[in-house]
């Protein structure tokens, strides 16, 4: 149940954020302790956002176990910022958590960001 309540939660949001224009539901999958979610958006303002979480139950909640949440230009070519926990060059810097700035290479540390989060954030940013 509390999959299935995640997954409505981040409907929900999706439904109602004024900042988000068009929904694309790519995926989704709910088990009895976790659950995945993939979508492309289009936001407002023209800009494209993916976002894609696996979770998983711990305690009463559910917690991103990888997640990429990627804003980019109408154009999909110039990237705006990625938030991800994914395992990167081994050049670029070890961090648990990432927020990757106006180009791959620009990486630093960020905190674990869910679907909801990034909604939320991205709405201050373009409104």
């Amino acid at each position: 149940m509390i999959i299935q309540d995640y997954l409505t939660e981040i409907k929900a949001k999706l439904i109602t954020s004024p900042i988000i224009d068009k929904i694309t539901i790519v995926k989704e999958r709910a088990l009895s302790d976790q659950g995945y979610f993939r979508a492309r958006l289009n936001l407002i303002n023209g800009d494209f956002l993916e976002v894609v979480e696996f979770f998983k139950i711990k305690g009463d909640k559910c917690i991103a176990e990888t997640y990429r949440h990627q804003w980019m230009d109408s154009t999909q070519t110039q990237l705006k910022k990625r938030w991800d926990n994914v395992e990167h060059f081994p050049n670029l810097p070890n961090f648990p958590h990432h927020v990757h700035i106006s180009e791959e290479f620009n990486v630093y540390s960020s905190v674990c960001m869910n679907i909801l989060e990034v909604i939320d954030l991205i709405s201050q940013e373009i409104k």
